[in-house]
């Protein structure tokens, strides 16, 4: 009797809704006993005038009160109304399900992939997936949905496709084939923690583009291995319903048409990717167009408040970086609309709109989980235990007073801790670069360097946070593709990127070894050590 209870209760899954109200009230609690017991830490800042550090006290804040019980009630629409990846997802799906609506993916899905090897579709998935870092998070928007798209017309697991694209923003966030938003986030500490030694030092920001673009490669290779040996066993085989197989892949699958009509179609498939890719291309030329600074009618997309042409285009005012996503999705959109003209793939405008607010039916499923994943991670900012064991893992740093080797490797697994419960790669930084890079300059080396190993130990257990806001689309998405009768728990969305976190974090580690034992420029005339 009491065996068959020990199995239900392991057969006993929670619903990711009730694993998330459990976890926030598990949060409330652990703020109430640490404010009990006054758990705090400090970090410095430099002040960039004086350039003298500066102390900030931070305490666990206890929210198992009165005013931590009104602060949670009146701020959950507020929290969820500007939750950046709420307003991220919708405004990237409304492009994605035009094209889906169109037939532009199917189209080209059949043209492109279907005939080709299945290792080198998840490299490519991965390797853009990694690049699409450069510009904000778009990646978990419209990647994880054509990720699934792409591998179910190849007759394989979708959620394959989901966790695969995951995979490649979140654990190779820290790298990209070219310079992009995180150089403005992290340059303009680095500069000011080296000031400390050194007050001219200047970071130049092609200084980690060598070790960026190799680790690129690199992580693409050993991620598609990964997921092709390792992942591929743990997911299974996708046995989809006959209604979900009609309605994901109606334009894939073998319809009985006589030869007269199968002609027809692949020549108004042609004609419809042809006008898909004209419009295509010119969108892109003027989007191209539109950061060009100094020509007639150009960088309209700049903040010309700005000096540098870096911060112009990914500065925090932005406005190619504030709507970098809106552009993606206007090009899904429009080149959708070109291939439902050129293929006539749809009778008029209301079957294309109709047809795309089907394909975005389970997104409300994603909502629901969305809303209590907002209070969970808004509330668990709130009682500043990430910050906390940051400041823990700074001064852990700082204590220990390694040098060399020793200190990048102490560096990596300290930081990549924090990680879990802190993501915000720019907050970690702020904590950690005035320890780290003075540290590593005393220690002959490199604050580029410095910098580099960050971004290394960022990425190595970014995916593996369930505090990081894109988590929720990954695990929204394993369940709108999950057959199975029990719903796809937390527990289980991460047990799909253990191995992957732990392979790549070996990766890194040997990436950023490897690179300072060799001392291989890691930019143009920029090295590991001073």
């Amino acid at each position: 009797m009491r065996e068959k209870k020990k199995r239900k209760l392991r057969k006993f899954k929670f619903h990711p809704v009730t694993s998330l109200i459990l976890l926030t009230l598990g949060t409330v609690i652990l703020s109430f006993v640490l404010s009990k017991f006054h758990v705090q830490a400090s970090y410095r800042t430099i002040d960039p005038n004086s350039l003298e550090f500066k102390n900030v006290i931070v305490s666990v804040e206890n929210l198992f009160n009165y005013n931590g019980f009104k602060m949670i009630i009146s701020d959950a629409a507020k929290n969820f109304a500007s939750f950046s990846a709420l307003t991220t997802l919708l405004i990237g799906l409304i492009g994605v399900s035009v094209a889906h609506a169109s037939g532009l993916i199917d189209a080209f899905i059949k043209r492109v992939t279907i005939n080709a090897n299945n290792k080198l579709i998840t490299f490519f998935l991965i390797l853009i997936a990694i690049i699409s870092s450069l510009i904000n998070e778009i990646g978990y928007v419209v990647l994880i949905p054509l990720g699934a798209l792409i591998f179910l017309a190849n007759k394989r697991n979708p959620m394959l496709g989901i966790t695969a694209a995951f995979c490649g923003v979140a654990f190779g966030y820290g790298t990209s084939l070219f310079v992009g938003s995180m150089e403005v986030s992290l340059i303009e500490q680095t500069r000011l923690a080296a000031s400390v030694i050194d007050a001219e030092y200047h970071i130049a920001l092609l200084s980690n583009v060598f070790i960026m673009v190799a680790s690129t490669i690199v992580l693409a290779i050993v991620g598609t291995i990964i997921v092709e040996n390792i992942i591929v066993k743990k997911i299974g085989r996708y046995k989809a319903d006959e209604e979900t197989l009609l309605l994901e892949t109606a334009s894939m699958q073998q319809i009985d048409l006589d030869d007269i009509e199968k002609v027809d179609l692949e020549v108004r498939e042609k004609r419809g990717l042809r006008w898909a890719y004209v419009v295509g291309f010119l969108m892109i030329l003027l989007f191209i167009y539109m950061i060009i600074p100094n020509i007639p009618g150009s960088g309209i997309l700049l903040d010309k408040s700005e000096y540098t042409y870096l911060n112009q285009l990914f500065g925090s005012k932005s406005y190619f970086q504030d709507g970098f996503t809106y552009m993606v999705s206007l090009w899904f959109f429009f080149v959708g609309i070109a291939y439902a003209i050129g293929a006539k793939s749809v009778k008029n405008d209301k079957e294309l709109f109709e047809k795309a607010s089907t394909y975005l039916r389970n997104v409300g499923h994603i909502i629901i989980i969305m809303f209590f994943f907002v209070q969970f991670i808004s509330i668990f900012k709130e009682t500043n235990i990430g910050v906390v064991i940051a400041c823990f893992g700074a001064d852990l740093i700082q204590t220990l007073n390694f040098t060399g080797l020793p200190l990048i490797l102490l560096a990596l697994v300290v930081i990549a801790i924090a990680g879990i419960l802190l993501p915000s790669s720019s907050s970690k930084w702020t904590i950690f670069s005035p320890v780290l890079v003075p540290m590593m300059m005393q220690g002959n080396i490199s604050p580029e360097f410095a910098q580099f190993v960050f971004r290394a130990a960022d990425s190595m257990t970014k995916g593996l946070s369930p505090i990081l806001g894109y988590f929720v689309i990954y695990l929204g998405y394993l369940n709108i593709y999950n057959t199975k009768k029990e719903p796809v728990t937390m527990k289980k969305a991460l047990s799909f990127v253990y191995p992957y976190c732990l392979i790549i974090a070996g990766t890194w580690i040997l990436i950023t070894v490897g690179w300072y034992l060799l001392g291989l420029p890691i930019g143009p005339n920029v090295y590991p050590t001073l």
